[in-house]
């Protein structure tokens, strides 16, 4: 008898010591099993144990910005799925939508984000905004106004800081696959 008493004190013990499964990590569990990545994307887990904080990599396979490899970092807080993911590009690209720090404008990661909304929701939405850049609601205005007036011109662009090559004294991040 003292030793199954031993026993239930040990495995107590154990459990206490053990971290709890937040909300957000059985909510992220549940959406990354459900995700069915086309082969223009990926994510890569920096720690196999984290599964709050990823890369996607997004390979667009058609539009002006084919050709590129483009990493998102994702951030997931704890009020997740009630609060969207934070997501960074991490290369500077010349994009109207991403800023030249990497903040993403895509409405469902501030004001329509609905916990409804999934990751997947969002990975999609990223690699929408490589086929079609929005230039009516813009971080980087320049590149927006470029497109709105010449859209030619605005690819030559594309091409040309996707190289690594500068624009208006900035130099961008060479993103051609790797």
């Amino acid at each position: 008898m003292i030793k199954i008493w031993s026993m239930k004190k040990t495995e107590e013990a154990a459990a206490k010591k053990k971290p709890k499964t937040s909300a957000a990590q059985i909510r992220v569990q549940k959406d990354l099993t459900e995700l069915e990545l086309p082969s223009t994307m990926k994510t890569t887990f920096a720690d196999p144990s984290d599964i709050l904080n990823f890369t996607l990599t997004i390979t667009p396979d058609e539009g002006m910005y084919k050709g590129g490899c483009f990493d998102f970092s994702f951030a997931i807080n704890t009020n997740y799925p009630h609060e969207p993911p934070k997501v960074k590009c991490i290369p500077k690209v010349y994009h109207p939508n991403l800023d030249l720090e990497g903040n993403v404008c895509l409405n469902i990661l501030r004001e329509d984000w609905k916990p409804v909304l999934n990751l997947t929701s969002v990975m999609v939405g990223l690699q929408y905004l490589f086929l079609e850049p929005n230039p009516d609601d813009p971080l980087n205005k320049e590149a927006a106004e470029d497109l709105r007036r010449d859209r030619d011109a605005f690819t030559q662009n594309v091409t040309r800081t996707m190289k690594g090559g500068s624009l208006r004294g900035t130099t961008f991040d060479n993103v051609f696959k790797r």
